[in-house]
């Protein structure tokens, strides 16, 4: 939509725990005056891994550094960097990171994701910028199992200027949702937000929860849900994999929205997650105001990660 464009220098900035990392180790590695072979391979194989990469990322990567080698496309350890973030930019093929938008009536985003991930947060971050571009938002308190997930909403909701629908704490989620479905239809609202629970320990129960407050949405509006968001925590690394492989189980994921990228040195899980979810990040979380989302653009951040 290109509402959420960030600059060069402010991905740099807020990436720079992750780059600090990824540089440190790759410098220790790639250290003047050492030639190319096997056993720099492996150490930077392990250091790729360390770095969140993941592992079957990694493994492509020196695989194909390899034969870059073998086949003299590169002679020296200058030219390994540059090669990784070539070969790193090319694993994300042109495709939608942006919002579907509705063609007629409101547009209906299904947020997922595990408590304390940050998915609260990061709605009231969308829901911000949408507002700001002149979308009218309302936002619903589909997490009716914590109090304090309803109380939190709607202190953010009155922060930042939008509408909220809820019920009390321990309603039934998909009585909130149909009930939203039908303010915004009623209110010709742009776009509706739903939050939902997250408890993993009780996983059947809230996939079922999840299902049925999808299946709701459905009948009241003609297309809907038209995104599935799902938050990760990109500070949990390689147990965000694992939480995203839970909800794709129960929900269509169309897209994931990776918070707190700015607070972690695990930034390259979003390499990780594109090589083993094959779901696109179409959102990052890089601070704690408002204003502090970008959609994810590969390029930007494969070079915020090494400049």
């Amino acid at each position: 939509m290109g509402i959420f464009t960030k600059t060069a220098g402010y991905f740099k900035d807020r990436l720079g725990k992750t780059r600090n990392k990824i540089t440190s180790s790759l410098s220790s590695v790639l250290s003047l005056g050492r030639n190319i072979d096997e056993s720099l391979l492996d150490e930077l194989e392990e250091t790729l891994i360390s770095d969140d990469i993941g592992v079957e990322t990694t493994d492509k990567l020196v695989s194909e550094l390899r034969e870059a080698y073998r086949n003299r496309q590169i002679a020296h350890t200058d030219d390994i960097i540059p090669f990784l973030k070539e070969h790193m930019k090319s694993y994300w093929p042109d495709r939608d990171r942006q919002l579907h938008l509705a063609q007629s009536g409101p547009t209906v985003i299904l947020v997922a994701g595990v408590n304390g991930t940050g998915k609260t947060t990061s709605i009231a971050k969308l829901a911000y910028i949408l507002n700001r571009n002149n979308k009218k938002v309302i936002v619903a308190a589909c997490d009716t199992f914590r109090a304090a997930a309803v109380e939190q909403l709607t202190i953010w909701a009155e922060r930042i200027g939008v509408q909220i629908v809820k019920h009390q704490a321990g309603s039934d989620p998909a009585a909130v949702a149909f009930d939203a479905c039908e303010a915004a239809m009623a209110r010709n609202a742009d776009i509706l937000i739903l939050d939902t629970a997250g408890r993993l320990h009780t996983k059947k129960d809230l996939m079922k929860q999840l299902t049925k407050i999808r299946d709701v949405v459905a009948r009241k509006i003609p297309d809907a849900p038209n995104e599935v968001l799902l938050v990760l925590d990109a500070t949990t690394g390689q147990n965000a994999i694992i939480q995203a492989k839970i909800f794709t189980e129960a929900i269509n994921v169309t897209g994931i929205f990776l918070a707190k990228l700015d607070g972690t040195a695990r930034g390259g899980i979003v390499i990780a997650i594109k090589d083993q979810l094959d779901i696109p990040v179409k959102f990052i979380g890089l601070g704690e105001k408002p204003e502090d989302i970008a959609e994810f653009d590969p390029d930007t951040f494969v070079e915020a990660l090494f400049d």
